[in-house]
Order: structure tokens, then sequence, then C-alpha cells
């Protein structure tokens, strides 16, 4: 059986305003459903991505701006946070975890810059959308193959 992550529900205080970041970020509109004054789903795929986020009326009880570290996988993450800046997106600088391949919650163990040898899944960027929901730019450039090695 194969399982396929299609859509996550985004939290928004305000559809409209959502649209335009979307729309800014370039991402693909591809729906724009009203039913009703208590239902509205708005759905935007990013370039590249099996997997779509959807924001409306009478889609979700999660408070706006409540959702983190949705991961967005790029091969090169320099040329990616310059192509959302060149947007007007406001990206963190390129930071890479203290402990390792992954990052901690919150700002703490982030250290500036590229992972050291630019390690695959090493390095990282994050912005938000204008409630605050958070997404962090992932370089990923191999696959890992298995489990790694505790620190």
């Amino acid at each position: 059986m194969h399982y396929r992550l299609e859509l996550i529900a985004v939290p928004v205080t305000d559809i409209d305003r959502a649209k335009r970041f979307y729309n800014q970020l370039g991402w693909r509109e591809d729906l724009d459903y009203v039913c009703g004054p208590d239902y509205r789903v708005v759905q935007f795929t990013p370039p590249g991505s099996p997997c779509s986020i959807a924001f409306g009326t009478g889609i979700g009880t999660a408070a706006p701006g409540s959702m983190e570290n949705v991961h967005l996988i790029v091969r090169d993450i320099e040329e990616a946070r310059a192509e959302l800046t060149g947007r007007g997106v406001r990206v963190s600088e390129i930071f890479h975890d203290a402990d390792g391949v992954f990052h901690h919650a919150g700002t703490e163990k982030r250290v500036p810059g590229l992972y050291p040898g630019r390690l695959s899944y090493g390095s990282f960027a994050s912005f938000t959308d204008p409630d605050g929901n958070g997404y962090l730019l992932q370089e990923v450039t191999e696959r890992a193959p298995g489990t790694l090695p505790a620190c």
C-alpha cells in the first residue's frame, strides 16, 4: 500500500490576505471554492510538489498561525532563498543546527551559514505567512539511506 501526503490544512485569519501571500510565493492556485458564508476552500501547490496546502472557512479548528516547521525541500537552498526574497518574502538567513542534521525548535541552536560540507538535509532557512504559520526550506541533494548514528 502506498500512502502519499496530499494536503496540509493551514489555519489563517484572513483568506484573501493569505491568497495574496501564497500567490506572491509563486505557488499555483488550484482552487477557490465557496459554498455559502461558512464554507470556503482555497488550495495552492508549491512548484514541483505533489502535496498542496489549503486554507479557508469551515475546514479546520486549529488556531491561525499555529502551524510550524512544514519542510519545503529544495536542491539549492541559496537559489530558493534568493527566489523568495526576490518576490518580496522575508526569509531568514541560511542556518544549520549546532547538534546535527535536523533542527531544534526555536532559534537557540541555529548556527549561521550552510552546513559544513553542505551535507544533504543540513541547511535551512525559514519564513512565515502573514499569520505566522512557519515553513522551513531544507536543502536535500541526496536522500538519506536510513538511520543516522546518534549524536
